[in-house]
């Protein structure tokens, strides 16, 4: 496998559904900004829509914190409207819906599953650098938790803002970090 810890985001450019409209995304969108990609197998699925609207629930958080989100599946805008349309749990996303019907931007994040042409449930947070900084892989049917990736996003941003203090197991914004020196070797 290769490192996808502090890899570039790869170069991209797809169609996406937000808010009743179709638009293009691109890898300049999220230049200088944080941004989540949040990978589901498929529209119309079970475990989906209760992550989608999971993080539907959090989005305003997440956008109080500077992170856009985009939600991405090998499934067309199209596909993705018609969920919207279909649903009133799907109605709730105000993030763009990315759509990744060649499995382009799944295969670039590793999280393409070939033979099934749909994506594990992956989550990436990149960096305004542009710099994936967390990287998890769920399989399908393991659903995700919004809270405990808004924990890690605040944590993520802690470090990058206080680059000598390190975040300790369970740490939550506003608790005590940690300073790495030598003092701490076998004190912990």
């Amino acid at each position: 496998m290769e490192q996808i810890i502090n890899s570039q985001v790869p170069e991209f450019k797809v169609q996406a559904f937000q808010n009743g409209n179709f638009k293009t995304v691109s890898n300049e969108d999220i230049k200088g900004k944080w941004a989540i990609f949040f990978f589901y197998p498929a529209d119309f699925t079970f475990v989906c829509p209760t992550e989608l609207v999971d993080m539907a629930d959090k989005y305003g958080k997440f956008q109080e914190m500077g992170v856009e989100v985009y939600s991405v599946s090998t499934d067309s805008h199209f596909v993705h409207k018609a969920w919207h349309d279909a649903s009133e749990t799907i109605r709730k996303i105000k993030y763009p819906m990315l759509a990744d019907p060649t499995g382009a931007l799944s295969r670039a994040f590793g999280v393409m599953i070939e033979e099934e042409g749909m994506a594990y449930r992956g989550t990436f947070l990149v960096n305004p650098e542009g710099k994936i900084k967390i990287a998890e892989i769920h399989d399908n049917g393991i659903g995700r938790n919004a809270d405990e990736l808004l924990r890690k996003v605040e944590a993520a941003q802690f470090v990058a803002s206080h680059p000598n203090e390190v975040c300790p197991a369970k740490w939550k914004k506003g608790e005590a970090t940690l300073k790495p020196s030598i003092d701490l070797v076998g004190k912990i």
